[in-house]
């Protein structure tokens, strides 16, 4: 019998069926049906949130240093004018090594203004302090603090226009207070980093004309508690790090005191990370509160102030990894000539056992205790 070719459609049929049978196989192990078995399909429902997963940047541990108070006034005006670039000594050194570095830049950036009436100790420093902040590697700067404005309003105009102009970033300071208590970000090693700078000490003659306002520039004030702990529950909603630098303490007191003692539980409610700070002119303990960790006192860091207890000084650096704080390291060392040099050998490890020391009297833990 002849045997006649089948038309072009009808030869294709065969292949459109079984081409029609994968599709729905596919459709209905992906919807969590069955394979050709009869097994539970392994195929995700939707495997496009899996491949934006891939895509999230890998958050690794990163290390920030803190250094603590630092001017430019007396024997290091002539370091500064001399070389702005290794103004601040051999420290230089020890603040390059973390992924971040900030310190207290406790001065006003002006070459005129109004001295701030009354006062005993007026700081100043030209722009060129933050060639000499960049220069030894730090990253931010909090200028909220009893010095930031010993030129008053004319010297805050100065001071805000010289950090822009160098593209420096200060915080705890501003045109108002919106901009004073804004953080500074950054992203280290995928973790969002957040910086908030403010000051619990303030002459009580200048609090009301030195605290930001919603229309009137100045500091970042820790006096005022509810917006500092706004700032900081802002914050932690969309930073993985959220860190307080604050201007606290009594002077040459070695343990916190009851203000301090007061406002670091808080802002460890509110969702800070790490608080740390100074103003004492000397060190005082640092470590746990729960989970987050409490530095209460940096002490002197470039500072022309260097006697025997007012001249210990060092860097402390963290290791972090979102909201944990894997490790602390305090490297110690010396003011001489106003800058501070690092210790080495038996003077070194000592300073580290006298550090770790401090904390005895702060009610902070050598280790996380949960939150």
């Amino acid at each position: 019998m002849k045997r006649y070719p089948l038309p072009p459609f009808s030869r294709r049929l065969p292949v459109l069926v079984a081409a029609t049978a994968s599709a729905l196989l596919a459709v209905a192990c992906s919807a969590g049906g069955t394979g050709p078995d009869g097994a539970a399909s392994s195929t995700p429902a939707d495997p496009t949130p899996m491949a934006k997963e891939s895509k999230k940047p890998e958050r690794r541990p990163y290390t920030i240093s803190f250094g603590g108070d630092v001017h430019f006034e007396g024997v290091l005006r002539g370091r500064l004018d001399a070389n702005a670039k290794t103004a601040m000594g051999p420290i230089a050194s020890v603040l390059k090594r973390a992924d971040l570095t900030m310190v207290n830049l406790e001065t006003a950036i002006t070459t005129g203004g109004s001295r701030a009436p009354g006062k005993q100790y007026a700081f100043r420093a030209p722009p060129t302090a933050f060639t000499a902040l960049r220069a030894a590697g730090v990253d931010v700067a909090s200028m909220a603090n009893n010095h930031g404005m010993d030129f008053m309003q004319s010297g805050l105009t100065d001071s805000l226009a010289a950090a822009r102009k160098a593209r420096f970033p200060v915080v705890g300071i501003g045109k108002d207070e919106a901009e004073a208590y804004k953080p500074f970000r950054k992203t280290v090693n995928g973790n969002r980093v957040a910086i908030i700078g403010a000051t619990q000490v303030l002459d009580s003659e200048f609090i009301q004309s030195w605290t930001a306002t919603p229309d009137q520039g100045g500091l970042a004030s820790a006096k005022n508690e509810r917006r500092l702990i706004q700032a900081v529950r802002a914050a932690r909603k969309n930073s993985d790090t959220v860190i307080v630098h604050l201007h606290w303490g009594t002077e040459l007191e070695k343990c916190p005191n009851p203000a301090q003692r007061s406002l670091a539980p808080k802002l460890v409610a509110a969702g800070a990370d790490v608080v740390v700070g100074g103003h004492a002119h000397i060190l005082l303990g640092s470590g746990y509160l729960k989970n987050a960790y409490v530095s209460y006192g940096m002490g002197n860091f470039v500072f022309y102030n260097s006697g025997p207890e007012t001249g210990k000084t060092g860097v402390l650096t963290l290791t972090i990894n979102g909201r944990k704080v894997l490790k602390d390291q305090w490297t110690p060392a010396r003011i001489n000539g106003g800058v501070p040099v690092p210790l080495t050998g038996a003077a070194r490890g000592q300073a580290v056992s006298e550090w770790r020391g401090l904390r005895s009297c702060t009610g902070l833990t050598a280790k996380p205790t949960g939150r």
